[in-house]
């Protein structure tokens, strides 16, 4: 049975209002009968309406989360019922598959997909994963569900390669991977719905919101947090081995199989001097599955994120999360595969943090935006 249809009967009255609105002030972007509906208003909809925590800054395979059940919120035009839309983007782990031969290029993709699956079940706590799609057609939003599968590597057949792409697929879906943008695309088959939204786009929706101005109408300003990203690996793309994530591995005293910290670069530190509290202060770190580990800067220089317990933010990262063995190494291939290279941190108060995962290049495009350059 569809999460949809579980749902109560008021919030999905409310998630159908929701998005008529949404509907409604198409005009202000487009002139055709077929509403709009930006990936993001999309997700914050579906998330205020049935109560689920809204994921989407994070880089993993789904967007929300209600109890143990990850969603994948998409939006698209109905076309001919059978269009391929995007799943996953692979271009950090390019190296990892680019020269291989077809047949083995194919595997790792998939390999690459699933992995990036089985990360967010690991972050998340969560037990299955389904696609939410609001297809979009003339005057209505289409409800479409079907499960986040992974592929079935051992039954990938029918692969052909051209120019731009290479299609492929296991027996139970169709996949495309657009060589240019690294991007694998699936074929989602609308031919049935588990709903429909008649959406009254208005002719003046200028208008509208100037009558609703007019009235009194309040907008509420959202609390805005701080936020840093701080890198996984170090230069040169390294994730080093006796330091970080690898600190258990460090030379001198005996150390536990999970102890690790997450670097604090010295720039952070000089353009957000008070995001953290003092040295060896301790703080509520809240991790995305919903846990809070106590935990505190630390060393030398501030230049270290740890928990508390110094093993319990690296049993929480290096074995609940990337399922590495003890004694096994983080590297850089293996933060590729899974496409993170980075966490976000957010400031919710002076001692409490919210902590995520960014995919590769965020933390580089982060400092660009802060220092220019």
């Amino acid at each position: 049975m569809s999460f949809y249809k579980k749902q109560n009967s008021s919030n999905i009255d409310y998630y159908k209002k929701y998005l008529q609105l949404a509907g409604s002030l198409s005009q202000l972007f487009s002139e055709s009968k077929i509403p709009l509906l930006y990936y993001r208003a999309a997700e914050k909809v579906f998330c205020k309406a049935f109560f689920a925590e809204d994921i989407s800054r994070s880089d993993i395979a789904v967007d929300a989360r209600k109890s143990k059940t990850g969603i994948g919120v998409k939006t698209f035009i109905i076309g001919n019922l059978k269009t391929f839309q995007k799943v996953a983007e692979f271009n950090s782990a390019k190296p990892l598959y680019d020269k291989k031969p077809l047949n083995e290029k194919v595997a790792e993709i998939s390999r690459l997909r699933n992995e990036r699956i089985a990360f967010t079940e690991n972050v998340l706590l969560i037990d299955k994963s389904i696609y939410h799609c609001v297809v979009r057609s003339e005057n209505k939003f289409c409800i479409f569900e079907e499960p986040l599968e992974k592929i079935n590597i051992e039954d990938i057949k029918d692969i052909e390669e051209t120019k731009s792409s290479i299609h492929f697929n296991d027996c139970v879906n169709e996949y495309s991977f657009l060589k240019s943008k690294s991007t694998l695309t699936k074929r989602f088959v609308t031919t049935s719905f588990i709903d429909e939204i008649i959406v009254d786009i208005l002719d003046d929706p200028l208008e509208a919101l100037k009558l609703l101005i007019n009235n009194n109408f309040k907008i509420i300003n959202t609390k805005k947090y701080e936020t840093i990203y701080l890198p996984l690996y170090g230069q040169n793309k390294t994730v080093f081995e006796k330091s970080g994530l690898n600190q258990w591995n460090a030379a001198g005293r005996k150390r536990d199989a999970n102890e690790v910290y997450i670097p604090i670069p010295a720039i952070i530190h000089k353009l957000f001097p008070n995001f953290f509290p003092d040295r060896d202060h301790p703080f509520a770190l809240i991790l995305p599955n919903g846990k809070e580990l106590q935990s505190k800067v630390c060393q030398a220089g501030n230049k270290a994120l740890m928990s508390y317990s110094n093993k319990e933010l690296g049993q929480w990262i290096l074995r609940d999360v990337l399922e590495l063995k003890e004694g096994e190494l983080l590297t850089y291939d293996k933060l590729q595969t899974i496409g993170i290279g980075a966490v976000r941190i957010d400031k919710l108060d002076d001692l409490r943090y919210e902590i995520n995962f960014s995919k590769i290049g965020l933390f580089e495009k982060f400092l660009k935006e802060k220092i220019g350059r």
